[in-house]
């Protein structure tokens, strides 16, 4: 058994678990922030056996869509936007995946 960990911008999180849920995926959602633009994301935790997790893997590509953002250069330090400072275009979005090895899971 694997644990799944996708985080996905938050645009993109209703598509994303609505697929997954369809698909007869058990996932639990969790509120996140990135650490370098400070802007929502979503965190989900999903069980699969082995073999499913190609699944799992193929249904956060296809609904996790790439987009540019601008972003102020101090941003992703917690300080804000300021008058005359410069601004740079970033990609944000897709998906970032983990597969973890699960020990055993257990459901009360």
């Amino acid at each position: 058994m694997k644990l799944v960990i996708a985080i996905v911008n938050n645009d993109d999180s209703m598509a994303v678990s609505s697929a997954l849920t369809r698909h007869k995926f058990f996932v639990t959602k969790l509120s996140t922030t990135g650490g370098f633009l400070m802007i929502g994301n979503t965190t989900y935790l999903i069980g699969a056996e082995d073999d499913q997790v190609a699944k799992v893997k193929e249904i956060v590509a296809k609904y996790s869509q790439k987009r540019t953002h601008t972003v102020n250069t101090t941003n992703s330090f917690g300080y804000g936007f300021r008058e005359g400072e410069m601004e740079k275009e970033v990609t944000v979005g897709g998906a970032t995946v983990f597969v973890l090895n699960v020990d055993s899971m257990e459901k009360f």
